[in-house]
């Protein structure tokens, strides 16, 4: 396959000297984390999806899901202390993302927003992770969340 390209999330982790592997994968349209979890050949649990939600306010935030889990939005404007929460439209979400939706990396966005990961993806050892590009994760260490991107975590998984 081609060389992985080089988006504002690569650079950013290149710029923090934080270790990654680059995968390249057969981009399936609405086909999300099983389609890249079959690709790599790895669990679907350790693929991690980027989700842009806002709240009542229209405050933008970036929420990190297991990709075989889904988010329960009542539990999650509990723990984040606000009235509501939704997925923001695609459009909306590349506009404070600057990534396409398929292709959100918490890493590098456009704007700064806050960050919650569902607080079982610090148990696993590894995860892949948007890249910044349609088709391309990063595998890197769950820690990298917290140290570099201030994740705050939170219990919101639904099985």
């Amino acid at each position: 396959m081609s060389k992985a390209p080089s988006t504002n999330a690569t650079r950013l982790l290149k710029a923090a000297e934080v270790p990654f592997t680059e995968h390249l994968y057969r981009y399936e349209d609405k086909g999300g984390t099983a389609v890249s979890a079959r690709e790599l050949g790895v669990p679907e649990h350790a693929v991690i999806k980027t989700l842009v939600f806002e709240d009542d306010a229209k405050r933008p935030f970036l929420i990190l899901m297991h990709g075989d889990r889904e988010v329960s939005v009542k539990e999650l404007a509990r723990q984040i202390g606000a009235r509501s929460v939704q997925p923001c439209r695609p459009e909306i979400a590349d506009k404070h993302s600057g990534y396409q939706v398929g292709g959100t990396s918490p890493f590098g966005t456009k704007k700064a927003m806050p960050l919650y990961a569902e607080a079982t993806i610090f148990d696993l050892e590894r995860i892949w992770i948007n890249g910044g590009a349609k088709g391309f994760l990063v595998g890197l260490d769950p820690s990298v969340l917290k140290t570099l991107l201030k994740a705050e975590p939170v219990r919101v998984a639904l099985a």
